[in-house]
């Protein structure tokens, strides 16, 4: 479980891709103040374990699914990459409840300067935009940031500097992908829903909540 609070950039040092499969070489620093084999670390928002480490970096492996899913399979040698540890029980819980296990990719379409903000428009499938909301959570590289724009094609994040100073979307450009972790109470809600919809009797359809959001629009 981590939070969506990068902790620090990384830096690719080696790729070794056999077929859907990559061998990713990760160098670090306070990450690696605490490491232990086996433990989750958050690479671009998706949760990988480490396998090996040393004083200087680690590695991962990233398995056939999470190579068709993320845009991992796009990092090259000297990709930069942000990186969070798991969260502990003593931190302090600042973004959101991210899992790092992403829902899929998106485009960046637009990027605009407003004041000290940066907004930025990405591009997405109706499958995850029916799990943003505005003013709601979404995570972008593992980044925990609110939504504060939603259409048919597209939602609508925003960046303090200080979030593009600590993270790797101050390099990202028009066209760039990008991983991203829809909010997962929502994800949730809807599971739950459809199983009570689908285990109650036809009489007693019309009164679960699920019709009720379907009346309203919502589902």
């Amino acid at each position: 479980m981590f939070t969506g609070i990068i902790e620090e950039i990384g830096t690719i040092s080696s790729v070794k891709q056999s077929g859907q499969s990559i061998v990713l070489k990760i160098k670090a620093n306070r990450i690696l103040e605490d490491v232990h084999l086996g433990d989750s670390i958050s690479v671009n928002g998706v949760c990988l374990t480490v396998t090996e480490y040393t004083r200087n970096d680690f590695q991962v492996d990233v398995m056939p699914e999470t190579f068709k899913s993320t845009s991992l399979k796009d990092l090259k040698n000297e990709s930069k990459v942000n990186l969070e540890r798991a969260m502990s029980a003593e931190g302090r819980f600042g973004g959101h409840i991210v899992s790092g296990h992403v829902d899929g990719i998106g485009t960046i379409k637009r990027i605009k300067q407003v004041d000290n903000a940066q907004y930025v428009d990405i591009e997405a499938n109706k499958d995850l935009l029916k799990y943003i909301i505005y003013k709601g959570s979404v995570s972008i590289d593992g980044t925990s940031l609110t939504v504060f724009g939603v259409s048919d094609h597209f939602f609508t994040i925003s960046l303090i500097p200080h979030t593009l100073s600590k993270t790797i979307l101050n390099e990202k450009g028009i066209g760039d992908v990008v991983n991203i972790e829809c909010d997962m109470l929502g994800k949730y809600i809807e599971h739950f829903l459809h199983l009570r919809s689908n285990k109650l009797p036809m009489s007693h359809q019309n009164s679960t909540l699920l019709d009720k959001l379907k009346e309203k629009g919502f589902a």
